[in-house]
């Protein structure tokens, strides 16, 4: 029998769908062009809309997200929180996150980033070898990788994210412990570590690279863990690797609540008085958002595979009692579901505590399956 949800943490997302150029892996709401009038006050009204959802929370973390959000100008960034903050209470130690790419116009803007309140930075450098930036259609160069580290440093960002990809076209073991031995020398907080994947709809589902055969991306994606792990780099979810993890990431993993405006914008939200979970979606064309938000709400079916989709992501897995914290049921609703991954060697379980096994963890979609 469910009971009441106790309401989890609130956090906020922000869509900006624009970038430079659409890279030819990106299956993300992205669009080249540039920020069509209007949109800042299409966000703060769409939020408007959502205000119910906060239910008297304060908002722990924002991420500001795209295609590439720091293409903003001050001025767009200033009327943005300003309207956020006559909106939301934003907790005393408030994360506040916004991806941004190495390219020189950007950089530039580091400062007024810091002024406006931002206080970390995610910057997508995928690489630091400038023909493997090509194939990936990125615009900037490997010295403007290594530039927009270093000045996110020296303008006083002492949390930064720095976006390492492998398995990339005609790339060898060494280019990719370059890589990845370049990202450590700059010293991040934070590094995101994910391979290569080619996603339906993509301009390289359409012409595929040729990239390194399953067992030397399996080898790149052990010595790159192993390598990052050595240098201090604490691995907490699949792609995840910090000295301190990013509260935003971890309020997905942990199956907290977040509002997500902009065009394209997923939310997830927890009603307090009974047992019941609802996702969001905005309209994804900007086009269509700047007309009509058309907010779809659309509840949670089965809460305790959402829940264990998410959680089990996290290389040291949950305490039991945030499955009855964050679902409304208790543990024993997935009884049978535990004790075949557990026959599996798939999960560790124990009085307290929900992890998978080093096998799990390698074949994650297995496990998540068995709790469908």
């Amino acid at each position: 029998m469910g009971c009441a949800l106790e309401l989890p943490p609130l956090a906020l997302y922000i869509h900006y769908p624009w970038c430079v150029k659409k890279c030819p892996y990106c299956d993300f709401n992205s669009h080249e062009g540039n920020q069509q009038s209007g949109y800042i006050t299409a966000l703060l009204k769409d939020l408007d809309e959502d205000l119910d959802y906060v239910q008297g929370r304060s908002i722990q973390s924002i991420f500001l997200g795209g295609g590439t959000p720091s293409l903003m100008n001050e001025q767009a960034l200033f009327e943005l929180f300003s309207g956020l903050k006559t909106r939301l209470k934003f907790a005393d130690d408030i994360e506040i996150t916004l991806e941004t790419n190495p390219g020189t116009f950007e950089i530039e803007k580091f400062k007024a980033f810091k002024r406006i309140g931002i206080n970390r930075l995610s910057i997508g450098v995928q690489s630091f070898n400038d023909q493997h930036l090509k194939s990936l259609g990125r615009i900037h160069n490997a010295d403007e990788a290594i530039y927009a580290c270093e000045k996110a440093k020296q303008v006083g960002f002492e949390h930064f994210n720095i976006d390492i990809m492998y398995g990339l076209e005609n790339q060898t073991l060494d280019d990719y412990l370059s890589d990845i031995n370049q990202a450590v020398n700059l010293n991040p907080e934070h590094i995101s570590f994910y391979q290569l994947t080619i996603e339906p709809n993509t301009y390289f589902a359409k012409f595929p690279p040729t990239l390194p055969n399953d067992n030397d991306i399996f080898k790149m994606g052990n010595r790159g863990v192993n390598l990052l792990e050595k240098n201090g780099y604490i691995r907490y979810e699949v792609s995840a690797f910090g000295k301190t993890p990013s509260r935003h990431n971890l309020n997905y993993w942990q199956f907290g609540d977040y509002i997500g405006i902009g065009a394209g914008a997923h939310g997830k939200i927890t009603c307090s008085n009974e047992p019941y979970s609802f996702r969001t979606t905005k309209a994804r064309s900007p086009k269509d958002y700047l007309k009509n938000r058309q907010n779809q709400v659309k509840s949670i079916e089965n809460l305790s595979f959402d829940f264990m989709l998410n959680a089990l992501r996290l290389k040291h897995g949950f305490d039991l009692a945030l499955f009855t914290l964050r679902t409304g049921q208790s543990i024993q609703a997935i009884e049978c579901q535990l004790n075949k991954a557990q026959a599996l060697g798939l999960l560790e379980l124990n009085d307290r505590r929900i992890q998978p096994s080093e096998k799990g963890f390698d074949f994650l979609n297995d496990l998540q399956a068995i709790f469908l």
